[in-house]
């Protein structure tokens, strides 16, 4: 226990986050216990150390699966567009194949944008049960239509859920999730996107030879949705929640059942702290916008933003074409990207609780911007022929998979712990619609400027943006690993 006091003092002088006075080793032990006692067994001294990540887990992979649909419903139109142009009517048809994708995009922003308010209005909960339904709903209308507009109904409608998921997910594992695992539970959502990913591409191969295929692609996803549905019943609601609401009794019921009964009061306590359990203290969106959080929000934005001028998506566009050049089959290249992406989020998932947060997004940008150089200089006129394809295949993998280690995983994790409880929730919609918004405009413009000024600058201007957030990381970031939730808050709550 010395050790662990030792260890404590020593990071309350120097943590970012903290602001404390020198004291004598005693004073800090008995300072240490009195702030603690909870802690320690039947005042022994004997620390009861950390709960059991076996508790909350089920929950959290039940939460994930909202993130596999996001994924799986991201990549469906990759192998089955082609047919369902062919079949509804449309093939050759740039503008109608563009609003397949893009109505989707559109839905996804109108979600994220509600998420704050709908999570905040009925819980954690309630709300993955919300984010389902429009996926089931969608489903069926897709793989039921005979035109076009029905398709597109059907897309506005799981784009609407794909917009609600990904918000309610950080939420959720960052307030259920024990602190010493956090980082952790908060990857497997970005591996689990990675496996919707990867198992819509492998599920659509078929698409090519058997006809109606595509239906059934649409189709098989309503039963994830349904049983994130059913599931969530049976779920822990977020104590963070339930207490923002003045739900005390029940939040203790909820931390028994995620932690164990051993650390309830501590985790009460612990709680207390930085929220006041005051239902009727709700945020107002000028304070989001102009106010005393206004600051946290543009940090939260900037990043999403810098996350989607990484040129992320461009490169997922652009992949399939640059594979094909050197002879390797559409379907084959998609795996392969989705493979490294899979990859790169299970590493992240490991070394997010030992290495932070901070460390992996520093890291991951400027793994991105070195792969982007490459990248430019496989397309520039120095480099032709067989070289230039297999620097561009490396570069392309590449760069899936330090995306995958740190700027695709960590942005939303770091937001749902860094933004107060008071404002988390719509502080991350708003956060969440700029993802959107700036990656429809990257989807939108990509071609046109790959067009115009060629895939040498293009690429040299993506690399630019990973520096620019490598910047931007090392000023305004600061690590939360191994802190909870409340620790964070007070650290990091702007003064009235």
């Amino acid at each position: 226990m010395i050790r662990e006091i030792l260890i404590r003092m020593r990071g309350r002088h120097g943590d970012a986050f903290s602001t404390y006075k020198r004291i004598s080793l005693k004073e800090y032990v008995d300072s240490y216990r009195e702030e603690n006692a909870d802690r320690f067994v039947n005042g022994t001294g004997k620390d009861i150390g950390h709960p059991s990540w076996r508790r909350s887990f089920p929950h959290i992979l039940v939460a994930a699966l909202s993130s596999f649909l996001f994924g799986y419903h991201l990549g469906i139109v990759n192998e089955t567009l082609d047919s369902i142009s062919l079949d509804l009517g449309f093939n050759g048809n740039a503008i109608a194949e563009g609003l397949v994708v893009s109505t989707c995009l559109g839905g996804a922003f109108v979600g994220s944008l509600l998420s704050g308010w709908v999570t905040d209005g009925v819980g954690r909960r309630r709300a993955f049960q919300l984010c389902a339904l429009p996926m089931i709903v969608g489903a069926a209308i897709s793989g039921a239509t005979n035109d076009l507009w029905g398709m597109l109904l059907g897309r506005l409608f799981v784009g609407t859920g794909m917009g609600l998921g990904p918000a309610v997910a950080a939420l959720y594992v960052a307030e259920v999730s024990p602190t010493y695992v956090r980082g952790t539970f908060g990857s497997l959502t970005q591996l689990a996107t990675c496996l919707g990913i990867l198992a819509s591409l492998l599920i659509g191969i078929p698409s090519k030879d058997i006809t109606n295929w595509w239906r059934v692609c649409f189709w098989l996803s309503s039963f994830p949705a349904a049983s994130l549905a059913i599931l969530m019943e049976f779920c822990a609601e977020s104590p963070h929640w339930l207490f923002k609401m003045g739900r005390s009794a029940e939040a203790e019921a909820e931390f028994e059942k995620l932690l164990g009964a051993l650390y309830v009061k501590s985790a009460m306590a612990d709680l207390s702290k930085g929220d006041r359990g005051d239902v009727a203290d709700t945020v107002k969106l000028t304070e989001l916008l102009h106010g005393r959080y206004c600051r946290m929000v543009f940090i939260g934005a900037i990043l999403f933003a810098l996350q989607q001028l990484s040129g992320i998506n461009a490169i997922f566009y652009f992949s399939s074409s640059v594979f094909r050049s050197a002879g390797v089959p559409s379907d084959i290249a998609n795996i392969c990207v989705g493979m490294a992406n899979l990859s790169g989020s299970f590493f992240a998932m490991v070394l997010m609780d030992k290495l932070g947060r901070r460390l992996l997004l520093l890291g991951s940008f400027m793994a991105m911007a070195f792969s982007m150089s490459i990248q430019a200089i496989a397309a520039s006129p120095l480099i032709t022929g067989p070289p230039s394809v297999y620097m561009s295949v490396g570069s392309i993998l590449l760069i899936v998979f330090t995306f995958a280690l740190g700027a695709g995983p960590v942005p939303g994790l770091l937001l749902s712990e860094t933004f107060p409880s008071r404002i988390r929730a719509k502080a991350m919609a708003i956060c969440m619609s700029m993802h959107w918004v700036v990656n429809f405009f990257v989807g939108l413009l990509f071609l046109d400027l790959l067009e115009r000024i060629g895939p040498m600058i293009l690429y040299t201007v993506f690399a630019a943006f990973c520096m620019v957030a490598v910047a931007f990381v090392q000023r305004n970031v600061l690590e939360t690993k191994g802190k909870s939730l409340q620790e964070i808050e007070i650290a990091l709550l702007p003064q009235e």
